[in-house]
C-alpha cells in the first residue's frame, strides 16, 4: 500500500479514466489489478489489508451505501472536526508528513 498525492503523474494515470473533477472529489484505492473503490466504497478493501481489519471491513461491508454516506457526511463536516484535534497532535503530524517528502 502507498499513498499517493492527487495531481501526481502516477495519480493521473491510475485515475485517467475520471475527470479531474470527480478525481479530486474524494480518495482513491486502486488495487494493483486496477479495480478501483472510492470515497466509502473504498473503506472496507482498504480495511482488508490492515491487521485486525477483516470484521471491521465486513460490517461495512454489509451496508455500502450507508457507509459511504456516513463517509460523504464526515467528508463534509471535517472542518468541525478538525477543531476536536489538540493542536500539538496537528504539529506533529504536519512534521511526519514534512519528513516523508
Amino acid at each position: 500500500m502507498r499513498p499517493l498525492r492527487l495531481g501526481s503523474p502516477e495519480a493521473d494515470e491510475l485515475l485517467a479514466d475520471l475527470t479531474p473533477e470527480e478525481r479530486m472529489a474524494s480518495w482513491h484505492l486502486v488495487a494493483p489489478d486496477g479495480r478501483r473503490w472510492s470515497a466509502g466504497y473504498a473503506a472496507p478493501p482498504l480495511l482488508r489489508l490492515l491487521p485486525a481489519g477483516r470484521a471491521p471491513a465486513a460490517a461495512l461491508a454489509a451496508a455500502p451505501e450507508i457507509t459511504d454516506r456516513v463517509y460523504r457526511w464526515v467528508a463534509d463536516h471535517r472542518s468541525k472536526f478538525s477543531k476536536l484535534i489538540p493542536e500539538q497532535g496537528k504539529r506533529r503530524a504536519d512534521e511526519r508528513i514534512a519528513a516523508r517528502r
